[in-house]
C-alpha cells in the first residue's frame, strides 16, 4: 500500500451521503492518505468492481449508518468482507501499514 499512487477510494451510496464524504476525504488527506473521491451517481458495485480493477489497496463506503455514527465500512482489496472503523482507527492502521511497508 505504501507505494500505490492512489492508496484508498471514498465512495457514496447516495447524493445525500456527499457532505460526509467530503469531511472523511478532507480528514484523511490531511493525515496524509492519497485519495481520490467517488462521488458519482452509480450504483455502488459498479464503483467497487472499478476500485478493484485499478487495484486500489483500501475502497472507503460511506452510507447512511456511517453517516450517523460518524464512522467507515472498509473494505480491503483482495478481501471480500467489510469492516466498519472510526476514522481515527483507519488512520492508525494506515500510519501501521505505511511504516512497515506491508
Amino acid at each position: 500500500m505504501w507505494l500505490s499512487p492512489v492508496q484508498a477510494v471514498v465512495m457514496t451510496i447516495t447524493d445525500r451521503h456527499q457532505t460526509y464524504a467530503r469531511q472523511v476525504v478532507g480528514t484523511l488527506r490531511n493525515e496524509g492518505v492519497r485519495l481520490e473521491e467517488d462521488l458519482r451517481n452509480e450504483k455502488i458495485g459498479f464503483k467497487i468492481r472499478e476500485a478493484v480493477a485499478q487495484k486500489v489497496p483500501y475502497m472507503i463506503i460511506v452510507g447512511d449508518k456511517e453517516m450517523e455514527s460518524g464512522t467507515l465500512a472498509l473494505r480491503k482489496r483482495g478481501e471480500h468482507a467489510t469492516t466498519v472503523m472510526s476514522v481515527e482507527g483507519f488512520v492508525s492502521r494506515f500510519h501501521e501499514e505505511v511504516s512497515s511497508r506491508t
